[in-house]
């Protein structure tokens, strides 16, 4: 009796274990089946490089995700990894990020697929990299930063007479030279000083007609005529008129009234200190109205016309303050000013010309020279700048890479402008100051970044 007993509670005992057993079984299977839909990976049709676990609409065109593969991959490469251990969410080919799978495998190019861990994944075109392959880039990195920015304009210029200060001589008569008293070109000559004289058969007649009308003048008698005397008085300032229109002084006009004797030459004057910088005539050479005699030129300050690039332009400005060194007189540096911006840009040479005034009481700066002229810019104070070679020119787009946690990079749009003279770019739009960036490596960055994109 007591044997049968034992059988009957070690049978009920064995029931027991079983229907628990399956009730543990029945209730585990619904959480798995909830955990493999949950892990379920979804990509975008348009853009497969867009992964994530779940349903939803691909950020970058709003398309709704659609499995991947069709299998729950989370599920399937996660359940036998041991506790602590990182999740891989999905393969990818290393040659190809486009190109992926939830299982390993080989990829097109034949290559074993690596796995990417949950938190590498990249989205778009950010690219994410291991320290050690950050490292074997050469990838370093700097900060966006306010600073001032200054340029110094260097270039050669060519030293030419202030034009302002050049004066042609030219005769407003016909007749012929009967004496050059500045003879030969480069002599020094002060205002006033006597170039030359012309014998002209007009200005004999004119000096006749005015001595005529002088005479009757200071003949008529106390009770003439008004109304003739006035006749005269227009006659007489007609003809003295005409003998300034000759270049006739007031001196040498009161000389033919007090002496009363016609002088058949006029001599013509120097207009300016100066030096005669081209010389026309000879003794005995017919002369005509508007031939020019003589070219004089006042040295005392001079023209630099320096050309620029147009990528410099932005720095220059009138009144800015220059220095220009010769290689003629080496230490020696002369102070000039930036006078006049030309608004011409020459097609051959894609420069543009700049004039500077500059003092030559010494007369050392002689026109012809070349010199070196280096412009002093005014600063650009306080913007957000950007080493030089963190910048990189595409074409259609100028982009900075910045630096994101965890590894990532993503390439972001700028508006660059001026450039300074210590390797630094100006941005005026697409970055903020304390931004980390990219100053080396980019280039492979940029590789990575649109294959992503593809």
């Amino acid at each position: 009796m007591k044997r049968i007993i034992i059988l009957l509670l070690s049978t009920i005992a064995l029931i027991m274990t079983a229907a628990l057993i399956t009730g543990c079984s029945s209730e585990e299977k619904p959480e798995t089946a909830e955990s493999a839909e949950s892990h379920q990976l979804y990509t975008c049709g348009m853009h497969p490089n867009v992964i994530q676990e779940g349903p939803g609409d691909c950020p970058i065109c709003g398309m709704h995700l659609t499995p991947l593969n069709g299998t729950p991959a989370a599920a399937t490469t996660t359940t036998d990894q041991p506790k602590g251990e990182r999740k891989i969410l999905y393969w990818q080919a290393p040659m190809d990020p486009s190109y992926i799978s939830p299982k390993p495998g080989k990829s097109p190019m034949g290559m074993d697929l690596i796995p990417v861990y949950e938190g590498e994944e990249t989205f778009g075109s950010t690219v994410k990299i291991n320290p050690v392959t950050e490292q074997n880039m050469g990838v370093r990195k700097g900060k966006v930063e306010r600073r001032d920015l200054s340029l110094s304009v260097r270039t050669v210029a060519r030293i030419e007479p202030d034009e302002s200060r050049v004066a042609h001589v030219h005769t407003k008569i016909s007749g012929w030279v009967e004496k050059t008293f500045v003879s030969t070109t480069g002599e020094k000559v002060k205002k006033g000083q006597r170039l030359l004289e012309i014998y002209s058969p007009q200005l004999v007649t004119a000096q006749d007609e005015y001595q005529d009308a002088y005479h009757n003048l200071h003949s008529l008698p106390q009770n003439a005529d008004p109304v003739f005397r006035q006749n005269v008085k227009n006659i007489l300032h007609s003809a003295r008129t005409r003998l300034e229109y000759f270049d006739i002084s007031d001196d040498q006009i009161a000389e033919l009234e007090r002496s009363g004797t016609v002088r058949k030459t006029l001599v013509i004057r120097s207009p300016y200190d100066g030096f005669v910088i081209k010389k026309h005539v000879l003794d005995g050479m017919e002369v005509k109205p508007g031939m020019m005699l003589y070219t004089i030129a006042d040295l005392s300050t001079v023209w630099i016309q320096a050309e620029i690039y147009e990528s410099e332009l932005p720095w220059v400005a009138e009144g800015q303050k220059a220095t220009i060194t010769l290689p003629y007189y080496p230490g020696d540096s002369f102070e000039g000013v930036v006078d006049y911006i030309y608004p011409v840009l020459e097609s051959k040479t894609r420069t543009i010309k700049v004039r500077l005034v500059v003092p030559n009481h010494d007369l050392r700066l002689k026109p012809g020279m070349y010199a070196n002229v280096t412009i002093h810019a005014n600063p650009k104070k306080n913007v957000i700048a950007v080493p030089q070679e963190a910048v990189l020119f595409s074409g259609e787009r100028t982009l900075v890479f910045v630096a994101l946690e965890g590894g990532r990079f993503a390439p972001r749009d700028v508006q660059v402008g001026i450039q300074s003279g210590d390797h630094y770019y100006e941005i005026k739009d697409g970055l903020k100051e304390g931004e980390t960036i990219v100053l080396s490596g980019q280039f492979l960055l940029d590789s990575e970044s649109r294959l992503q994109e593809g």
